[in-house]
């Protein structure tokens, strides 16, 4: 802009200028006076090339570099989730999309399909596409650590949902309070059994932060317990038809059990049928997140509880803390989401 008003003045100069020649042509011979055209030419080429160097044009509305503190037009966040074959896990997909929706955000789903190989290929893709946000829901705590340092690597904010991970830099945590649900778990089993018999667990995937929490909070109460026993642990990897056969091995060599508590509800109905195949009866069985086919068999008097978690609000809390990271908000480093037990 410096550069255009003083080529403009510098125009109105030589205008000037011109009107001064033509006077000063009187008093100067013909040769003389042909020198000091070409000279004055010489100059006003001059002018007219250092105007177009410097483009003396205004900038074009919305151009440019955006003021610091601006705000995304449209915010990409990456989903990273553990599996699409779990009920919970879809409802959490479901509750993230409907918050993109309303908050203008596109949202990038790859499915690890419990395969924690899967789900770093799937977050280096994320990377790759240069997302401003990575939501990470773990399929192995430890085994994602690589991919989320990578995530860090290329400046991209990583938010764990539901699953925690044991490493690289996560800037917030939404999940419920899995070490409290084991707990609740705990204390209504005992009750239903009057803190007398044999127990059986049921652990979800080996590695994951949701199976050694909810297994943490559940073994601070019943191991105070004397009258109980758990005379069997065993992985079933949160998954319905591994629950069953787990649970019918676990039959084979001892019925007399008194309940289950299984890490999620797909194992626990996994459990339930292995249970009825056996002739057994009276048998409590707990299980964990509150699905549409647990609180079903709990209506029906055939599950005793599941505790609650609320997989909709967490994908929804999980995207709205994205849009805050992206506009550069501070967030909190925890963000739980209440629990409940539901029974009949």
């Amino acid at each position: 802009m410096l550069f255009c008003l003083i080529a403009k003045k510098q125009r109105k100069k030589h205008i000037h200028h011109h009107t001064n020649v033509q006077t000063l042509n009187q008093y100067l011979s013909k040769g003389d006076q042909k020198k000091m055209k070409r000279l004055v030419k010489g100059f006003a080429v001059s002018l007219l090339g250092l105007s177009m160097l410097v483009g003396c044009t205004t900038q074009a509305p919305g151009t440019g570099d955006k003021a610091a503190g601006d705000k995304k037009e449209q915010i990409t966040v990456g989903l990273a989730i553990s599996t699409q074959s779990n009920p919970f896990f879809v409802t959490l997909k479901e509750g993230a999309e409907k918050a993109a929706q309303e908050n203008n955000i596109k949202l990038v789903t790859v499915d690890a399909q419990d395969d924690p190989a899967k789900q770093i290929s799937g977050i280096e893709d994320l990377i790759q596409r240069q997302v401003d946000v990575i939501l990470v829901n773990p399929t192995d705590s430890a085994a994602v650590v690589s991919a989320i340092k990578s995530a860090n690597h290329a400046n991209i904010p990583v938010i764990t949902v539901d699953r925690s991970a044991e490493g690289g830099e996560v800037v917030s945590h939404v999940a419920s309070d899995n070490v409290e649900g084991g707990r609740m778990a705990a204390k209504y089993l005992l009750e239903k059994i009057g803190k007398q018999g044999n127990i059986v667990e049921l652990e979800g995937i080996p590695g994951s932060s949701a199976a050694r929490e909810r297994g943490k909070g559940f073994h601070e109460i019943i191991d105070k317990e004397k009258g109980v026993k758990v005379v069997a642990k065993q992985p079933a990897d949160f998954d319905r038809a591994k629950g069953m056969s787990v649970m019918e091995n676990i039959l084979q060599g001892n019925k007399d059990i008194k309940a289950v508590f299984a890490h999620n509800d797909e194992m626990a109905l996994g459990a339930l049928k292995a249970i009825q195949a056996a002739g057994l009866k009276d048998v409590v069985v707990v299980g964990f997140d509150a699905t549409d086919d647990a609180v079903a068999a709990v209506k029906e008097g055939r599950m005793s509880a599941t505790v609650a978690q609320k997989p909709e609000l967490i994908g929804k809390q999980a995207v709205e803390l994205a849009k805050k990271v992206a506009n550069g908000e501070k967030v909190e480093k925890n963000v739980p989401v209440e629990l409940e037990l539901i029974k009949k």
